[in-house]
């Protein structure tokens, strides 16, 4: 077994949070769009997932996936409910204190990956740590950076890189800060299946190895089945879900909400 970068008590985020919380809760959180013809996005969805977990979230076109990741870490308020992040309330009316809240609980991972062209790997990975004020020991950084494959890479930019590799320096990034939360929407869109499965198994490692949380976004039945769990969508309401998931009884599921199909 590979040797944790990181111990099972982390600073800043882990180290203070108690076997009995829940890394993230929702109540009743809803979210609508629009102004004449208002769309429920996130419809009176609760959920609890516990520390140490990968969560997936599928559903089709326009179910709330998206919604449900991006009021959960905060980049998008609710309408309505309370949003809980290791026990504590996570108040986004203030975009100041949200910032401030997420620093050292909310790692991000994108499809676009989100790397500046101009700097290198090594400061892709340190730079929104420095931006809020965030200490990193620049020994682990590194240790991250060559688990994730990259110890030969870090003076190299992002248009030097592959897409996996670009999309492995985001994973760095987001892990390096050591946040109990890992949110990750369509991680592996744009990436073919060997660099997918790549991306998928370090969330995995994130989770198994670290300790942390992965909540992701996905639309690919295979990436879903390396998670503990799916949570099925429809409507802006979670319908469904599936533990120890396989592809195919994913791709099954999913099959209900094609059109003229309905989802049970």
């Amino acid at each position: 077994m590979l040797a944790p970068l990181f111990p099972r008590t982390l600073p800043g985020s882990l180290e203070h949070m108690t076997a009995m919380e829940d890394a993230l809760r929702l109540e009743k959180v809803s979210k609508t769009y629009g102004d004449k013809v208002r769309v429920a996005a996130l419809d009176d969805v609760s959920l609890a997932l516990p520390y140490g977990t990968f969560t997936a979230v599928m559903g089709p076109s326009g179910s709330g996936k998206s919604t449900l990741l991006n009021t959960a870490s905060g980049l998008e308020r609710a309408d309505s409910g309370r949003i809980l992040i290791g026990g504590q309330e996570f108040d986004t009316s203030d975009e100041t204190a949200a910032t401030r809240f997420r620093r050292g609980r909310v790692g991000f991972v994108f499809q676009a990956f989100n790397l500046l062209p101009t700097l290198t790997v090594w400061q892709n990975v340190l730079l929104p740590a420095r931006i809020a004020g965030i200490t990193v020991d620049k020994r682990r950084a590194r240790q991250v950076l060559d688990r994730v494959g990259l110890s030969d890479r870090l003076n190299h930019r992002p248009a030097e890189l592959s897409g996996g590799q670009q999309q492995r320096v985001a994973i760095a990034r987001a892990i390096v800060t050591r946040p109990a939360l890992l949110f990750a929407d369509e991680p592996t869109g744009a990436l073919d299946s060997a660099r997918a499965a790549e991306v998928l198994v370090l969330l995995g490692e994130a989770v198994r190895e670290y300790g942390q949380t992965v909540v992701m976004v996905t639309h690919d039945p295979v990436a879903a089945a390396y998670a503990d769990r799916v949570l099925f969508l429809a409507d802006g309401r979670i319908v469904d879900e599936m533990r120890a998931p396989e592809a195919t009884g994913v791709a099954a599921r999913m099959a209900a909400f094609r059109p003229g199909k309905v989802a049970a």
